[in-house]
């Protein structure tokens, strides 16, 4: 068999989608956007032309045992996780189970209603929008901070803005509507978006810690900038077997983190996002919404934010290019997930802690690398 690898390997470098010497070249230049700024770990993931182009990690998946970081390494990716809820809604919203204009209390089950406008209904497309006037004073790991049932300081979890008319982003949204999910589906929420929507589309990812392979898990770092130093933060991965054991639907969703708790690789995430692209339909054909909704969650309801229901645009990252996606940030991780549903290109970006910038627009390390890569695989 020996002498038939060589024929093998000009087989396969013929064939490749990119060459030896761009990878070569791309690598080289991603490292050392990674070494200005101090990245520990990064991972990449592209698609073109409605195909999976390239993914490939760099850096460290641990400090502490120098493990390098691998392709099928899990992250949690923080908010991008938002969309993934978006569309389970859509999901329900086709079975008849729901609308957006449906009064966002009906559904969760008590009332959400800003004080100080108590003739204006806070409805399901103005949570999953950030436009409920909804805040996150009160925290977003309890939903009984908004109930004025369970709490006399309910009101403080309401902005000053009229419900519909502000962008305002916030965690406590995207939590409750975890629950919503749980009580118009009758299952609990990381079971539901892994049977309707992670396993459709063959990807391994989920938002229960303990349904997952720990080994996979990146470790996460914050950087002290006062210290100059990166601290691990295990918190992201805190196991959650005792809430589950005491689990109630519609009430103890937030324990899963539907705002920002899914564990996903970037190639898988590259793969979730080829479904968006696509207009509700993975890369394997498997529909998961209809083109429709998928349209809706990626119009922007807000002008100035550009953003729809858990999916944004932005005409800043690449010249004369709209994309739609979303950005993450927890824990030190900082995610970034991009698309061209017209030119049917996307770009994943992941570090698990960097030397943070201050008061940026856009996180610096994951827009010189989308910018880079776009120049050196999708305008080629």
């Amino acid at each position: 068999m020996k002498k038939y690898v060589p024929l093998l390997l000009i087989y396969l470098f013929l064939i490749s989608p990119i060459t030896w010497a761009q990878t070569n070249s791309l690598d080289k230049k991603i490292t050392d956007i990674m070494a200005q700024y101090e990245a520990i770990g990064l991972s990449v993931a592209v698609i073109k032309n409605n195909e999976l182009f390239f993914n490939k990690s760099y850096g460290l998946k641990n400090r502490e045992q120098a493990q390098p970081l691998d392709q099928d390494d899990l992250f949690r990716i923080a908010s991008i996780s938002k969309s993934f809820s978006a569309t389970a809604i859509m999901q329900l919203i086709e079975q008849k189970k729901c609308h957006l204009d449906d009064d966002f209390g009906d559904l969760i089950g008590f009332k959400v209603q800003n004080p100080k406008f108590p003739n204006k209904k806070i409805t399901l497309r103005m949570v999953l929008s950030h436009t409920s006037s909804i805040n996150d004073k009160n925290g977003y790991f309890d939903l009984d901070v908004i109930n004025p049932s369970k709490s006399d300081q309910y009101a403080s979890s309401y902005s000053p803005n009229e419900p519909g008319t502000t962008y305002d982003y916030c965690n406590l949204n995207f939590n409750m509507v975890g629950a919503v999910i749980e009580r118009l589906s009758g299952q609990r929420f990381d079971q539901y978006i892994k049977e309707h929507i992670l396993d459709p589309l063959q990807l391994y990812a989920g938002y229960c810690v303990d349904s997952l392979d720990q080994n996979k898990f990146v470790t996460l770092y914050e950087y002290d900038s006062a210290k100059h130093e990166f601290f691990p933060q295990p918190s992201a991965y805190n196991p959650r077997s005792l809430e589950i054991k005491n689990y109630t639907l519609g009430h103890s969703t937030p324990i899963f983190s539907p705002t920002g708790g899914m564990k996903i690789s970037a190639v898988n995430l590259a793969k979730y996002m080829g479904m968006h692209m696509n207009y509700g339909t993975g890369l394997n054909g498997k529909q998961i919404i209809k083109k429709r909704n998928s349209k809706i969650m990626q119009t922007p309801i807000t002008a100035e934010e550009g953003y729809g229901l858990a999916l944004r645009s932005i005409n800043t990252l690449i010249p004369n290019k709209v994309l739609i996606g979303h950005t993450g940030s927890a824990y030190g991780l900082y995610s970034a997930m991009f698309f061209d549903p017209k030119e049917k290109f996307g770009i994943v970006v992941i570090t698990n802690g960097y030397r943070t910038p201050e008061n940026v627009d856009f996180n610096p390390l994951l827009k010189d690398c989308i910018q880079l890569i776009y120049k050196e695989m999708i305008q080629q």
